[in-house]
């Protein structure tokens, strides 16, 4: 039968010590010093006492503050091991060790159990072989157990939100928030949310959070996210996707071109889904001495597999007729017929030039002016195409139907009123086309007569360059990044969701990944050495 438990008195930090409390509830003193951990029977004074004058005091301890206990432990942690084997010493070294290493893997996805399971055994091992027993001795009582990680990287991604957060709030001009949603490998829907937004002279952006509570995300007239903001926010600006709105574009087809890529898609599944045809397949390319032997799946979710698909396919046509034949495929004599090869080599270069348009539109630092210009450029080239194959100029083009593909975008991306002048050419602007009774031409004409702004203009981007006026033009600036915060895309989102799956794999399915993934993709740095002073440095046994 186990003795009384001893409790914790305040007057015991007048001894130099402190008090923690086990999982078992008992309480149990730890020396402000050299934090050793006493049992739960020394809560006494005499037993205090005794380790402090043996090992640190002479006695004149009785009237030390808090304070001084302090400076005495960091003079207690100057003389430690470390600083024996040339290393600086630095406030709290065994707590800081323990947020750095959680901190590096947070960036690099990794589980939580790789603390103690290969970062810190690895360590150990080689501090034994290198500096000896006495560095090893040192290097295992920083904790990094899977509690401890987790710990850590939620006091990080903490303080990264609040920083974020507090970026938000003193930020000078309007913010942009991305959201869309997907599920998890739990079967569990993720909704994120990311901020785009104005800091020192720069538009950046950073993720800002997970929620799981199946949100609607989409444009719903009235249950839609953005419907529901409308409703205590009318002044809100809304915007769809550019992405998205491209791929639904690009899958209305004519009945000609439909039916080639059904059939090209049957015949690729046909190779793909038997092992022993895949096989002959890739030797048969081997024998022709084809540049590829793997045929591509085609996909409807990727926005780049069908341009991809047809333009492999077209590579290797002769070789994936020869199967055919020799299987006595139903579509082995479409690889034969001219108008059918025609269509096929006409959507690959179609695709691969809509591939081309969508690769201009991803990326983070995307502005909404950027792509609207990349999609008005190659709407105009449209029309180019199909002259110059009525002409008989352009062999790959021999099906380009009335606009068809024009249209089709045409209805997705409607015209819009254009951008400002000033804000692309602020110094070529003709002060004399505007109308008279708008109040930020008397900014602009200030702008244009200043010979540094001039050079500035040449030698930054056009979105830092407002961001650099908000300070003497404040008007004209705030005016010019309404179109520079809006995101264009959801590509931060599809990148969060990325990494939201290499950190939460099936093995890790209960894990909430909302800290890793903020730690992840986050460029804010967490305020470690802030975090470390608000906390006790706690040894690992």
């Amino acid at each position: 039968m186990s003795g009384k438990k001893r409790k914790w008195s305040d007057k015991y930090v007048k001894h130099g010590f402190t008090c923690i409390t086990e999982r078992d509830g008992s309480q149990r003193p730890i020396c402000m010093i050299c934090n050793a951990k006493l049992s739960n029977s020394s809560l006494a004074p005499a037993k205090l006492k005794e380790h402090f004058l043996k090992l640190h005091g002479d006695g004149e301890h009785k009237n030390t503050t808090l304070a001084e206990f302090k400076v005495k432990r960091a003079r207690f942690d100057e003389k430690a091991t470390l600083s024996a084997l040339g290393f600086v010493p630095i406030n709290k070294p065994i707590l800081t060790a323990s947020y750095e290493v959680a901190y590096l893997i947070a960036k690099q996805g990794k589980p939580h159990t790789i603390g103690e399971t290969l970062v810190k055994p690895a360590a150990l091992k080689k501090a034994n072989l290198i500096l000896g027993t006495a560095a090893e001795g040192k290097l295992s009582q920083i904790p990094l157990s899977n509690d401890t990680i987790s710990d850590r990287l939620e006091c990080m991604s903490k303080d990264i939100l609040a920083q974020v957060v507090a970026d938000l709030i003193s930020s000078p001009a309007k913010f942009c928030l991305q959201l869309d949603k997907t599920t998890d490998v739990s079967n569990l829907s993720q909704l994120a949310v990311l901020v785009r937004y104005v800091k020192d002279d720069m538009i950046k952006e950073e993720f800002l959070f997970f929620c799981t509570d199946g949100a609607p995300v989409m444009l719903g007239r009235k249950s839609g996210f953005g419907a529901l903001v409308k409703a205590d926010a009318p002044h809100i600006i809304v915007t769809h996707c550019i992405l998205h709105r491209h791929a639904l574009a690009t899958k209305t087809l004519p009945p000609k071109m439909a039916e080639v890529l059904k059939i090209v898609v049957e015949c690729v599944n046909y190779v793909r889904n038997s092992a022993l045809r895949h096989r002959i397949f890739s030797e048969l390319c081997k024998e022709m001495g084809s540049e590829f032997e793997v045929l591509l799946d085609h996909s409807n979710v990727r926005w780049l597999s069908r341009g991809q698909v047809l333009n492999r396919d077209f590579a290797m046509c002769v070789e994936l007729a020869q199967l055919l034949q020799e299987h006595q495929h139903c579509h082995a004599d479409c690889f034969k017929d001219s108008e059918f090869i025609l269509i096929l080599a006409y959507m690959a270069d179609i695709f691969a030039a809509l591939n081309h348009l969508n690769q201009q539109m991803q990326g983070g630092g995307v502005n909404i002016m950027e792509a609207e210009e990349n999609l008005k450029a190659f709407q105009k080239k449209l029309p180019l195409w199909k002259r110059r194959a009525e002409n008989n100029n352009f062999a790959n083009f021999p099906l380009l139907d009335d606009y068809g593909l024009m249209k089709s975008l045409d209805g997705y991306f409607p015209t819009r009123a254009s951008y400002p002048a000033w804000v692309r050419q602020p110094f070529t602007f003709a002060i004399e086309t505007a109308d008279a009774n708008d109040e930020h031409l008397d900014e602009i004409i200030e702008l244009q007569q200043s010979q540094v702004q001039q050079q500035l203009f040449r030698t930054t981007t056009l979105s830092t360059f407002w961001c650099q006026q908000m300070e003497k033009y404040p008007v004209i600036a705030k005016k010019a990044l309404d179109f520079f915060v809006p995101f264009v895309t959801t590509y931060l989102c599809e990148q969060s969701f990325s990494r939201m799956l290499d950190i939460k794999t099936k093995k890790r399915n209960r894990l909430c990944c909302e800290n890793d993934t903020r730690l992840a993709l986050s460029k804010v740095k967490p305020r470690i050495s802030e975090l470390v002073s608000q906390r006790q440095q706690q040894k690992s046994h």
